[in-house]
């Protein structure tokens, strides 16, 4: 049988060393958003955290747990060799890159707001309150910003989030993907219509400051290059390459 853990002080440990998306986990040990399952709630050797499109798995590889996996797209994480030929041999699984960026970066504040300021004459930055929420889930190209709290309560007491606005429209914008106790995951979007114009420059940068304001930590992790270019110019650091298993 497989059950959804409510004492996740139970599988820290298993979780121990799982370098790379670090806060998501983070945020399903911490109860922020996500759930994690395992076969055994008194003394669980195995367990996935699931978090958005994301699956991480930990401790010994458990093909019960695995077959559980929800009815939708998943990028599984796998902590070892042993879990990742598990994934490949159970599902029609896609590899597929992410870039790991640095956790430690001390950001230089000057230069950030350099770029909140270079937002082009037209465009307002507001925070994602609740009717923008609604905004941002009405909008395939927005939807990510706020989609992975869940309850629109949650997002509202525990996400950040800004929006940048055109005439009304959200054409771009940053929010914490997640939450963890000490810092948030920073997600932006643009609508393709408005890219390469300094919009989630500005977004992210402003994000940023606030989280700085509050003693959060903005950590990045990149889907792509572009990603990875856009968290350079904020100031962070590349760290390395790493894996995920898509599964349709």
């Amino acid at each position: 049988m497989i059950y959804e853990l409510t004492d996740t002080s139970k599988v820290e440990k298993l979780f121990d060393g799982c370098e790379f998306l670090e806060t998501a986990v983070l945020s399903c040990l911490q109860k922020y958003a996500g759930n994690i399952f395992v076969t055994n709630t008194e003394n669980p050797h195995s367990a996935i955290a699931y978090l958005g499109s994301f699956g991480f798995c930990a401790g010994k590889p458990n093909m019960e747990l695995l077959l559980g996996k929800p009815d939708r797209f998943i990028h599984m994480v796998p902590q070892s060799e042993e879990w990742m030929k598990m994934i490949v041999s159970t599902f029609p699984a896609t590899k597929k890159a992410r870039y790991a960026i640095k956790k430690d970066t001390e950001f230089d504040r000057e230069k950030l707001k350099t770029l909140v300021d270079a937002l082009p004459a037209g465009y307002e930055i507001k925070r994602i309150d609740s009717d923008l929420y609604d905004m941002c889930l009405e909008d395939d190209d927005m939807e990510d910003l706020v989609c992975w709290f869940g309850p629109k309560d949650k997002f509202l007491t525990f996400g950040r989030g800004l929006a940048v606005l055109k005439d009304g429209k959200i054409v771009s914008g940053a929010a914490s993907a997640l939450r963890y106790r000490d810092g948030i995951e920073v997600e932006t979007d643009t609508i393709k219509e408005e890219r390469h114009k300094g919009l989630a420059s500005a977004a992210c940068a402003a994000l940023i400051l606030s989280c700085l304001d509050e003693g959060l930590y903005p950590s990045w992790d990149a889907a792509n290059w572009l990603s990875v270019m856009l968290a350079e110019k904020l100031g962070y650091k590349f760290d390395r390459e790493y894996f995920v298993y898509v599964v349709e």
